[in-house]
């Protein structure tokens, strides 16, 4: 679930627990765990409400100074339905974390980063890019994604969208600015068996 970055210090530290969306269809559901920039939450209720509804109580819940702030921000469409997320920070670490900090690999370990790998340069439709991009994020650490992007004669949102999914495999980790390998991702290109 994407948070914008001013909210994550209070998803962090728990003042904030609600969270305010207009869906065509409900998109998180209670009893489920969502990864966001601030770590991972636990969603306790989703339920429809009427934004009139919404209190200031409510509202500094979710990290707006009152109910006409958060309602003013509220993106998409009005005429579509307002859903109340409840939620509170998991206990849990991300896995992806753990799985990231893994510095050493034994063969199946590698053989399964290779497969998830090639896979990706299959769906691709501008053709293999997993392992270029993991090397020049070994490269140029904490280096602009627009910068990297250029670097490869990439779009930057779309660069940053394959680069979540090496973040998904524990092999790259983000910085306040770019990225970096992860110990993970660096014991994968030490060994180019």
């Amino acid at each position: 679930m994407l948070f914008e970055k001013r909210f994550w210090a209070g998803i962090e530290d728990g003042s904030i627990t609600l969270t305010f969306r207009r869906w065509k269809r409900r998109q998180a559901v209670a009893g489920r765990s969502y990864r966001t920039g601030a770590g991972i939450i636990d969603v306790l209720a989703v339920d429809i409400v009427d934004p009139a509804s919404i209190s200031d109580g409510d509202a500094r819940a979710a990290g707006y100074p009152d109910a006409a702030s958060l309602v003013y921000e509220l993106r998409g469409d009005d005429t579509l339905p307002t859903y109340r997320i409840e939620f509170r920070r998991s206990d849990r670490s991300d896995p992806r974390a753990e799985l990231a900090r893994e510095s050493e690999l034994d063969h199946d370990e590698r053989a399964e980063i290779d497969r998830r790998l090639d896979r990706l340069d299959q769906a691709s439709r501008s053709g293999a890019w997993t392992r270029d991009t993991l090397r020049l994020i070994g490269e140029h650490p904490a280096r602009r994604a627009g910068d990297l992007a250029a670097m490869m004669g990439r779009e930057r949102d779309d660069f940053k969208a394959d680069v979540r999914k090496l973040k998904n495999l524990g092999l790259t980790e983000s910085l306040d600015i770019g990225y970096q390998l992860s110990p993970r991702g660096r014991a994968y290109l030490a060994d180019p068996s």
